[in-house]
């Protein structure tokens, strides 16, 4: 025997109703952006790596975002990387893309996607002049670990909030060249005076930047967006609420586009 009309209505009418809650609820939880989280090494492998990762997964957690770990440069592709809002390069180092890679994440730029650089960002694909410009400095040489005075030169971005104007951070001091394009937005910078920035490593000397050390930028860059912290040679760094918010913050524009402070 079939049912008759109206069971087969009502059935319908749950199916229906079913359906639009499956569809409310995927909305209603979904993550907020997508980002490649991106660990390849080709040069320096920071022991950091695990715990940064660790660290940036639940940052993911706490503000709803997803974040995919990967190592593989292969999936440096156009296909893949469709399904991001930005891609962080945490602690990479080296030559770790090949020419059809390169091309691919020049593309996802290009589409208005952003990019993140942590630490030996600055360290990675040094040959590759687009690549040095994304990130606004190339790393030189840096000094022994040692503490100094970071200080906070602009707070029109995001994640800034929980860092003093002046605060005593320990970190591996970064010596940069000059930089690659004119339009970078400086965030954080460290005091020269308060550390010794001289050293001598495999023939190469450093003697600091002067008076101006830069360690923190961001800047809009061939259709898409990009910023870079020096900060994070040290697993300890990344359980740090302050240093943490610093990167979320730098997420969180790269990703969107938000964030920054607009006077009226």
């Amino acid at each position: 025997m079939h049912p008759c009309p109206q069971v087969l209505i009502r059935q319908f009418s749950k199916l229906v109703i079913a359906s639009v809650i499956l569809i409310y609820s995927s909305l209603a939880y979904s993550s907020q952006f997508n980002v490649l989280l991106f660990t390849k090494t080709a040069g320096w492998h920071h022991k950091s790596i695990n715990g940064a990762v660790q660290a940036i997964e639940k940052l993911g957690d706490k503000h709803h975002f997803n974040v995919d770990w990967q190592e593989g440069a292969g999936l440096i592709n156009d296909e893949n990387l469709q399904k991001y809002d930005a891609i962080v390069f945490l602690l990479t180092s080296g030559d770790i893309l090949n020419n059809e890679q390169q091309n691919a994440l020049q593309r996802y730029i290009q589409s208005g996607k952003g990019f993140v650089g942590i630490h030996s960002a600055s360290d990675t694909e040094k040959n590759w002049p687009w690549y040095t410009q994304l990130v606004g400095h190339v790393f030189k040489i840096h000094p022994q670990i040692q503490s100094a005075q970071l200080d906070v030169i602009s707070r029109d971005f995001p994640g800034l909030e929980y860092f003093p104007d002046s605060v005593l951070w320990t970190d591996e001091w970064y010596e940069f060249g000059s930089a690659k394009v004119d339009d970078l937005t400086y965030l954080l910078s460290v005091d020269e005076r308060t550390f010794n920035p001289d050293t001598k490593w495999n023939g190469n000397v450093g003697k600091g930047m002067g008076a101006f050390h830069p360690v923190a930028w961001y800047h809009e860059f061939d259709g898409g967006r990009a910023f870079y912290t020096a900060l994070g040679h040290k697993s300890i760094a990344y359980q740090d609420n302050a240093f943490l918010q610093h990167i979320y913050g730098g997420i969180y524009w790269a990703a969107t586009g938000k964030g920054i402070s607009v006077s009226p």
